[in-house]
């Protein structure tokens, strides 16, 4: 059994003049919670819809369980559920149908769907919500049925882009939990997010992404080296303003 759940190999890709991934490669082993984490523009969502078969990479390639995601997609894709950042779902359909719609679109047995639709919808406390529209649905519940169209086939590898923008607290508390399951159940998942207590406390791996390239990557132990993930990833990418110049802003 490959005991990498994803491999990416010398990705790169550039639109115009500008470079969003440069040469990056990565192992995200087996049975891990990988946090990926970097400033905005920092090719996070580009290197994941590389790695995910959503965008055609300049170069290099991206493993998922063992298979090359651009030389044998179906195969690759069949392991892999992706919540992808940004794009839009069918959400003039119920969040029901949408899961259901999800699951048909895998192949799946249509009463196996229908079970676990119903599963899913109850574990994302979504299960009064069922029938309401997607696009009455508040970003948290938004968050929770993309999740839910990205697990109905039971996948070995999540690749969550951003899964907690926007979300409250109660539904970031439960998709949690519902992570922390699946990888306790042999699950790989990477998430990419810009919180890094969630991540420190959250994952077992990190990377650090930073002008499209890889700045650090490992245990969160390893790549944290003492101090908190949040002065070590300021520590590596840089930038931290001053507030000097805000003199008026003193109330005494």
């Amino acid at each position: 059994m490959n005991s990498m759940a994803l491999e990416i190999r010398n990705l790169a890709k550039q639109f115009g003049d500008k470079v969003a991934v440069n040469n990056v490669s990565l192992q995200v082993p087996t049975g891990s919670f990988y946090g990926l984490v970097g400033p905005n523009g920092a090719g996070k969502t580009t290197m994941l819809s590389m790695a995910t078969g959503l965008l055609r990479p300049d170069q290099g390639s991206a493993l998922v369980n063992g298979v090359d995601i651009w030389a044998a997609p179906h195969e690759a894709k069949a392991t892999l559920g992706v919540l992808a950042d940004g794009v839009r779902q069918f959400d003039r359909l119920t969040g029901r149908q949408l899961v259901t719609y999800a699951g048909l679109l895998r192949g799946m047995d249509r009463e196996e769907v229908a079970t676990r639709t119903e599963d899913l919808l109850r574990v994302m406390d979504l299960g009064e919500d069922g029938d309401k529209l997607v696009v009455d649905y508040s970003a948290g519940m938004t968050k929770k049925i993309s999740l839910a169209t990205a697990m109905i086939h039971s996948p070995k590898l999540l690749v969550l882009d951003e899964p907690f923008e926007a979300v409250d607290p109660v539904s970031a508390a439960n998709i949690r939990d519902i992570l922390n399951d699946y990888v306790s159940f042999g699950g790989t998942v990477i998430v990419s997010s810009h919180v890094m207590d969630l991540v420190q406390r959250m994952c077992s791996h990190v990377a650090v992404i930073d002008g499209g390239m890889l700045k650090a990557s490992g245990s969160v132990d390893e790549v944290r080296d003492g101090m908190s993930l949040e002065d070590r990833f300021v520590d590596l990418v840089g930038g931290r303003g001053t507030s000097e110049g805000l003199s008026w802003l003193r109330t005494s």
